[in-house]
């Protein structure tokens, strides 16, 4: 597909993306006031867009950011709710690796966004976030308003799961601190970070010129590199094994790194695993990955198989690694030696436990996948190691119970899960942002680092639309489509976000696997009713959104999306076409799939 899509499909009437919210009569405009120079220095950090909902705190900055900047590098991109913000800079992160900006109005706004940083910070991304604050000198305190929207330590609400936060009280130090938030927030382990702005310093004016930083002096360092006596005792480790397998967690976008890792496993022939909590890491056609991708707390007795029957296992920033092994059976029935490379420990905490189970490990790397993936090829090369092309011990993945959907009729999630395969596997342009849980891994096809963007982090319902629009602004012109598969349950808490993809003409298709119930529940309800000898079939109370049902078209249409339902089997393959059609020529779309209550396995 061209990569210019959008240009030629751009449908008449609609203003192209950088023309939106273009300032008038700005003429040559001087920097004047100390939010000016704030502004400015964000431009110089390269950030093209700040997703924002409005709010009297940073009013100084805003004006900044439209009259002085032109509204340009960056762009605002306007948000419903300020979750959405946080999310739809998320959804950009996974896309590039980079972050994204977003803008919170003072403390109201910060606690609507908690959720989405929090699901941010548990997914390891980066996300640049401005805040503000009502004066800080409370005798330019407006009555009653400037009252309840100012804080003491305001960041303190978000800080067991950031970064770094800090509140500047001058202009130089802003400088410093928005450098210093830029150089953490895109430093491995990525995380948000804060930086809260006194909106009685934002309208300030500037009494004498305060000097820009140059830029180049404060960029973040490289990754560390592993040591060398690591990679040696990692590297006797793998070319000694017979039977190693590979477990891919969290690794970065680029194509340099997908083929690093192709090649390593190529010359150690290592089976490979993947999880769909983090994004595309292997292609799943690959004969070394002969098992489907799973979530790893839902591995299949095959995959637990390879684990505990590997003589070497190398765990690339696998989540919860400890927490695998404790699936397998716990380390007595772990055969082989395991290789642990990660940096998460910079930034564990003790109020969020996202730092999972504490893993064993023989080799313990503290280095990024990527880092150390390198680091072992370059071994591998010095000692003159051969690639191996092919699995030594081959598996044969359990054929699917089921391979064909129903032909007409009511449906299950598999049955929409193998329709919607079909439908991808004539396609290569097509970006899976997320998808719900219950989704059969078999049909999760990985060919490339854009295929699949991952899960939400920290499993916040409702993040998954404005991730949506996030990762749909970050492919815009690249020539793929972006596709998310959402719960409807996750669609209506989020539904808000999409009117920003709409605002700024973005292209991008939801499907919808409408059980109309909050599933995930059910199924603990019914466990409990069985472990406590009562009756099962009052699962769903308390659990199903009907009574009404969900008029998910009608909410769609009313963001100005495309939408339709389809509840018969025999209508899905034609619904996901026309809707696909509709998002190539530049369109959103909402298609609502009625499903059965359950999961596919």
């Amino acid at each position: 597909m061209d990569t210019n899509s959008n240009e030629k499909t751009k449908r008449p009437g609609t203003a192209t993306f950088e023309a939106i919210g273009r300032p008038q009569n700005l003429g040559n405009p001087k920097p004047e006031w100390s939010s000016d120079h704030m502004a400015e220095l964000v431009r110089k950090l390269d950030f093209k867009y700040v997703a924002l909902v409005p709010g009297s705190s940073y009013r100084g900055f805003h004006d900044s950011i439209v009259n002085f900047l032109g509204n340009d590098n960056p762009q605002m991109l306007l948000c419903l709710h300020e979750e959405h913000c946080v999310a739809i800079a998320h959804g950009y992160a996974k896309v590039t690796d980079t972050p994204m900006a977003a803008a919170i109005h003072t403390n109201v706004g910060l606690m609507h966004a908690c959720m989405a940083i929090h699901n941010a910070w548990c997914d390891r991304k980066s996300v640049f976030i401005i805040g503000a604050n009502g004066p800080l000198d409370s005798d330019q305190r407006r009555p009653w308003i400037d009252w309840i929207h100012s804080s003491s330590d305001q960041a303190a609400i978000i800080r067991d799961y950031t970064k770094w936060d800090d509140t500047p009280h001058s202009v130089p130090a802003a400088y410093e601190s928005f450098l210093r938030a830029d150089q953490i927030t895109r430093t491995a382990p990525y995380g948000p970070t804060y930086v809260c702005l006194d909106v009685g310093l934002q309208n300030e004016p500037l009494k004498q010129d305060v000097e820009l930083p140059d830029i180049e002096r404060y960029q973040p360092p490289l990754p560390a590199a592993p040591s060398p006596q690591d990679v040696s005792d990692a590297t006797d480790l793998l070319l000694a094994a017979k039977n190693p397998v590979i477990l891919a967690g969290r690794i970065s976008r680029k194509d340099e790194d997908w083929n690093n890792r192709i090649e390593l496993a190529e010359t150690l022939g290592a089976l490979v695993i993947q999880d769909l909590h983090t994004s595309a890491a292997f292609p799943t056609n690959h004969p070394l990955h002969p098992l489907e991708a799973r979530f790893r707390f839902n591995p299949t007795d095959q995959h637990l198989k390879a684990f505990m029957e590997a003589d070497v296992v190398l765990s690339l920033d696998w989540i919860d690694l400890g927490g695998f092994i404790k699936k397998a059976g716990g380390l007595d029935k772990i055969a082989g030696k395991i290789i642990h490379t990660s940096v998460d420990s910079y930034i564990h905490r003790g109020w969020s436990k996202d730092f999972n189970a504490l893993p064993a490990a023989d080799v313990r790397i503290q280095a990024t996948s990527e880092m150390t993936t390198t680091a072992l090829l370059q071994e591998f090369k010095t000692r003159g190691a051969v690639k191996a092309g092919k699995l030594k011990k081959p598996i044969t993945r359990n054929p699917a119970e089921k391979t064909e959907p129903v032909a007409s009729g009511d449906m299950g999630l598999k049955d929409m899960a193998l329709v919607w395969k079909a439908f991808r596997e004539k396609r290569d342009d097509i970006s899976l942002i997320s998808m719900p849980l219950g989704w059969p891994g078999d049909c999760v096809d990985i060919y490339g680092p854009l295929d699949y963007l991952g899960s939400n982090g920290g499993a916040g319902i409702g993040a998954g639309p404005g991730i949506a629009v996030g990762a749909a602004l970050a492919l815009k012109d690249t020539g793929r489509m972006p596709v998310a598969i959402l719960g409807d349950g996750d669609y209506v808490m989020g539904a808000t976000a999409i009117w920003s993809a709409s605002h700024f003409d973005l292209p991008l298709l939801i499907i919808i696997a409408n059980n109309r119930s909050y599933y995930n529940d059910e199924a603990h309800q019914e466990r409990m009713a069985v472990a406590r000898n009562r009756p099962a079939e009052n699962k769903w109370i308390g659990l199903q959104i009907r009574g009404p049902d969900l008029d998910l078209v009608s909410l769609s249409k009313s963001f100005s999306f495309e939408s339709s339902t389809v509840s018969d089997a025999a209508d899905l393959k034609v619904a996901i076409e026309t809707a696909a059609n509709v998002v190539e020529q530049g369109g959103r779309y909402v298609l609502d799939v009625r499903v059965r209550p359950g999961y596919s396995d």
